[in-house]
């Protein structure tokens, strides 16, 4: 069964708990909901990667669609729960240059 993103709206902050594998099926799914939400006003984006242990090179691209659009509506995009995989990958993408990531506390 594939595991599904989960969308969690609080007033103008939009959390996507991602899903253990960030491939081309749940890319397309986090481009086109994401961006239904950014038309109904969201300002503030985070992806919460507390789940997520493989992301391919799609992944990377929705991540930075969405950032794109965020920053044209002067919105921001946050990174939450990435493990030291995710965050090599996003670090080798040079997402974390333009991405900021909240730290977990342990």
């Amino acid at each position: 069964m594939k595991e599904q993103i989960r969308y969690e709206q609080q007033q103008s902050t939009l959390v996507l708990h991602l899903p253990s594998e960030i491939d081309h099926h749940s890319s397309k799914e986090i481009r086109e909901y994401t961006d239904r939400y950014l038309r109904e006003g969201i300002k503030h984006l985070v992806f919460d990667f507390s789940r997520t242990t493989f992301m391919d090179s799609s992944g990377i691209g929705a991540l930075l669609g969405r950032y794109k659009r965020m920053r044209e509506r002067g919105g921001s995009v946050m990174i939450y729960g990435a493990d030291p995989q995710i965050r090599r990958i996003l670090r080798i993408a040079g997402v974390d240059k333009l991405i900021p990531q909240m730290d977990v506390e342990k």
